[in-house]
């Protein structure tokens, strides 16, 4: 995938990462995180995860290697 080379700040993203291949199915796995990019540098981005909306993941600051990115695309605010 091509990336950008600028996000703004403060946007509101979504990131498909590859994790890999999973050792009991064989397959890709893939990894989500949806936030606001505090950060990026074309080969870092800094977002700040919002928490689960059920409640079980609080709010986290992740870090992830341009090399990872599968996908990235913006997305709406989530409504409250």
């Amino acid at each position: 995938m091509s990336l950008p080379s600028f996000i703004p700040p403060g946007a509101r993203i979504v990131v498909r990462t590859d994790e890999g291949i999973d050792p009991t199915t064989h397959r890709t796995s893939w990894r989500d995180f949806v936030g606001h990019v505090l950060s990026w540098d074309g080969s870092r981005l800094v977002l700040q995860r919002d928490a689960a909306a059920n409640g079980s993941r609080p709010e986290q600051i992740v870090t992830i290697d341009a090399a990872r990115i599968a996908r990235l695309k913006p997305v709406p605010e989530r409504s409250r």
